[in-house]
């Protein structure tokens, strides 16, 4: 069985490996167990990088385990690096989103996102192929 492609945005990354959201953890196991292929860019994990830098984000890693070198790590140990995408027919409304819609759409993979500004575009984004959805209904 072909493991499933998927687009991470930071948010569900947070979810997963920050704020330990029980929600995502179906997602974690899935991860760790091989059955979906997640696609990034370097610029995806240098946003990681500098989202975990945050203040309010920063303190909550410090009262955790991993600090925000393991978040890191867990990022290159289940994230499949490739090649920005060019940029897809539509736009979404915050620039920062671009990319994981412009991946998603080259790679016709699924979107996973929690962010207003990908999720209203859903019907936008069935037309090229790509699935938007939270961590928590991808999973169900």
């Amino acid at each position: 069985m072909r493991a499933t492609n998927i687009v991470l945005d930071t948010n569900i990354i947070l979810d997963l490996w920050v704020f330990n959201d029980p929600a995502a953890q179906p997602l974690a196991q899935a991860l760790e167990a091989g059955r979906l292929h997640w696609l990034a860019t370097p610029a995806m994990r240098d946003e990681l990088a500098r989202v975990l830098g945050y203040p309010h984000i920063a303190v909550r890693l410090a009262a955790g385990p991993q600090g925000a070198a393991g978040v890191l790590q867990a990022f290159d140990r289940h994230a499949h690096l490739v090649d920005a995408a060019v940029r897809v027919g539509i736009t979404c409304a915050d620039p920062d989103d671009q990319k994981f819609i412009d991946l998603a759409a080259l790679h016709q993979a699924r979107l996973l996102s929690k962010d207003n500004a990908i999720l209203c575009m859903q019907k936008q984004l069935l037309a090229l192929g790509v699935q938007a959805q939270i961590a928590i209904e991808f999973v169900a």
